[in-house]
């Protein structure tokens, strides 16, 4: 199944590689469509960090980074998990911005951006879905339960072990105190 897993990651990835290199070379297109997101961010960024910046322009430069770094890293198989997680959260923003179709009037662009946003919606249920794939492993879920489990079997080995050695013990000295000398 990992030849299916490596193709699925790549296909998924694809248009986070595009759109984001398109978007880091020429943002100033979304910059209407993202400012309204934008600031709404910014008071958030600022009390994070007064260093970040907040311009649209900017921001919009930072997010298509991260989806090219974070596609090509699903794309590889290099951290897919973290990846598809980090790729979810650019997602949010992008479709709240760029696909707004409650606020159309217009029936078919009202229609365009359901279909759009709608779209954006199946990319995050596919990078939830990539995020988590253990790829055939076991999960921590599961190893942890695992680990619980082999050392209560383990500590109660040593309980049983501890008993019987006592109970030799025992006979042991009462065996000694018997015998003359």
């Amino acid at each position: 199944m990992k030849p299916v897993r490596s193709l699925a990651r790549a296909m998924l990835s694809g248009i986070f590689v595009v759109s984001g290199f398109t978007n880091l070379r020429n943002p100033g297109r979304l910059v209407p469509a993202a400012k309204p997101v934008t600031d709404r961010l910014t008071p958030l960024l600022e009390k994070a960090d007064p260093r970040i910046p907040t311009d649209t322009e900017t921001l919009i430069r930072v997010n298509a980074a991260v989806q090219v770094g974070a596609g090509l890293m699903l794309a590889t198989g290099r951290f897919a998990r973290p990846a598809a997680l980090v790729l979810a959260g650019t997602l949010v923003p992008v479709t709240l911005a760029g696909h707004p179709f409650w606020k159309d009037e217009d029936p078919a662009a009202r229609q365009t951006n359901q279909i759009h946003f709608l779209k954006n919606l199946g990319l995050l249920g596919g990078l939830l879905t990539a995020a988590a794939d253990t790829g055939g492993k076991p999960g921590l879920r599961w190893r942890t339960g695992h680990r619980i489990g082999h050392s209560r079997r383990s500590v109660q080995r040593a309980v049983r072990t501890a008993r019987r050695e006592a109970r030799i013990a025992v006979r042991s000295a009462a065996t000694a105190r018997r015998l003359p000398g």
